[in-house]
């Protein structure tokens, strides 16, 4: 609803550009007519007015030179400086408002991703399955969201942000209810997948809504507000689903269906589209239909014109970064290492704290609820951490110098990479029946800390160097975590059955101690990795 208004908009927009064009080209006499040359001009056929170069040229497009392109003179459409339709010239409070949607939709599909960890022994003895059979609907969520993120990210870049938000949301609210509906275990795994599948795009789209709106010092105040708030969802799930086994299983799926279907009427209502390209590509699309002159183009598309050769470069873009872009292959690896970790929680907190310590399983989800505080107290460093990237902003401005991206990794440099391994050791060492159960519970609300500051060093330096690519930078990361997160949770049971939760948390905590030195590393010689990468809009 709100991009039809923002459709129009732009309409209007363009029809007040082309009466000031028309007005400057051909201004009234005294008498107040206007010059014969205008009134010649506007008796020339359609055809005619393609032919020539047209003599209104509309604020914020320029003509691209033969060389450029295919060859043909094109009229390359853009923005004025301080057009208020553009994004990144958006009021604060709508920016605030897009920032808040993007945090409820990635919340809404990632929720279900661990809610119905506390209804599992329901759902095997349902379906007659054991738990590592039964712990594969987690791993087939996550591969739907491996997969699907392949796709989100560069659709996203052709198609619009909202429209496939919106598109993917109603499918994969459809896919819930089938879930929950599933006559047998076969067709819940098939239902599980297809969700996820379809809820992935906010995994990739998220960080490139973000950089579409903020400017790049502002990002690292919007960004990591993001990422807390909604991608606590995982955190979220096992608390909301502890003690549904007392009412039912299949509520674990109602529940997220709920969640998700009032955030998909906010978003239809009231989210504007956000991708400046596609606002570009309507506002041309306007401009061809009320000049009649079809060599009205926006610059990204204007030497691939079809759609299907859009779509063709813009899905393999993310495949050919996976090869080229060392930053990316970096962050990869230690985002897989810290969902393998997270997610093998899902099957590990009974070996952790219900075998332990003898308390229900209800009770061992909700202590999940350390881990979202840890989650939830970065935020009160966010503006802390914004008031150290605005001086170093300054300082670089003093200098006649760009803002350094290397500033990102503040936030897994304060703790973030050093408490992890340290709090899966603190957890491993002490979950003991003689110690008390409130040492674990507090290694568990470090590690929730680190998670969340590490994920968003990790997110904000890859916004803040690929900027309009960065939905696609993104994929596959999500795409490599995903998949081999996934296809590890059936071995984390007998991982914890067979180590016990004291070596089985040491190895978790030796890979995690293996990576904690790269927000460092890349603080240092972060600038020297920008200068190897292909695809990287922020070299220097």
């Amino acid at each position: 609803m709100q991009s039809l208004r923002q459709y129009r908009r732009l309409r209007e927009s363009v029809r007040g550009d082309l009466a000031r064009a028309q007005a400057d080209v051909s201004p009234p006499d005294s008498t107040g007519t206007s010059t014969p040359g205008a009134e010649s001009k506007s008796e020339l056929t359609r055809d005619q007015r393609i032919e020539e170069k047209p003599s209104l040229l509309v604020a914020g497009v320029t003509v691209s030179r033969p060389a450029e392109h295919d060859g043909k003179v094109t009229f390359i459409v853009g923005w004025t400086e301080d057009d208020p339709l553009e994004p990144h010239n958006w009021s604060l409070a709508q920016k605030w408002w897009c920032t808040l949607a993007v945090c409820l939709i990635g919340m809404a599909v990632t929720i279900p991703s661990s809610i119905d960890a506390p209804v599992s022994d329901q759902f095997n003895e349902h379906y007659g399955i054991g738990p590592i059979a039964g712990s594969m609907t987690t791993g087939m969520y996550l591969l739907g969201f491996g997969i699907g993120s392949l796709f989100a990210g560069p659709f996203s870049e052709t198609l619009g942000r909202n429209a496939i938000y919106l598109s993917t949301m109603v499918v994969f609210i459809i896919f819930i209810m089938a879930k929950a509906l599933a006559p047998n275990f076969g067709a819940a795994l098939v239902f599980r997948f297809l969700t996820a599948f379809f809820g992935s795009p906010p995994l990739t789209c998220s960080g490139g809504t973000i950089a579409d709106i903020w400017g790049p010092l502002e990002i690292t105040f919007a960004l990591p507000f993001t990422l807390i708030f909604s991608y606590a969802g995982p955190f979220l799930g096992p608390i909301i689903g502890a003690y549904l086994p007392n009412i039912g299983f299949r509520w674990a799926d109602w529940i997220s269906l709920l969640i998700s279907a009032a955030v998909l009427i906010v978003v239809f209502l009231f989210q504007p589209e956000t991708y400046g390209p596609v606002l570009l590509e309507w506002k041309a699309h306007h401009l061809r239909e009320l000049t009649g002159d079809n060599r009205y183009q926006v610059d990204i598309h204007a030497s691939t014109t079809t759609l299907g050769r859009r779509l063709l470069t813009s899905v393999y873009r993310p495949f050919q970064m996976t090869y080229s872009e060392p930053i990316i292959l970096i962050f990869s690896f230690y985002l897989i290492i810290l969902y393998i970790v997270l997610f093998t929680f899902l099957n590990g907190y009974p070996y952790i704290f219900t075998q332990t310590y003898g308390i229900s399983k209800s009770l061992t989800y909700l202590l999940w609820v350390a881990m979202l505080a840890g989650d939830s107290i970065a935020l009160l460093l966010v503006p802390t951490v914004y008031g150290w990237t605005k001086k170093a902003a300054a300082n670089a401005a003093s200098k006649g110098e760009p803002l350094s991206p290397e500033v990102c990794m503040y936030w897994a440099m304060m703790g973030g990479s050093i408490l992890l391994p340290i709090s899966l050791f603190w957890m491993g060492w002490t979950c003991y029946s003689h110690i008390s159960i409130w040492s674990p519970i507090v290694g568990s609300f470090v590690f929730g800390y680190g998670f969340v500051t590490v994920f968003t060093t990790t997110y904000l330096y890859i916004c803040f160097i690929y900027t309009i690519y960065a939905a696609s930078a993104l994929t596959f990361m999500t795409f490599s975590r995903y998949i081999i997160c996934g296809a590890l949770i059936p071995a984390s049971i007998p991982m914890y059955e067979h180590l016990g939760p004291h070596f089985a948390l040491t190895l978790l905590g030796a890979l995690m101690a293996i990576m904690a030195p790269v927000p460092f590393f890349l603080y240092r010689y972060g600038h020297k990795v920008r200068a190897m990468s292909k695809n990287v809009q922020v070299k220097s």
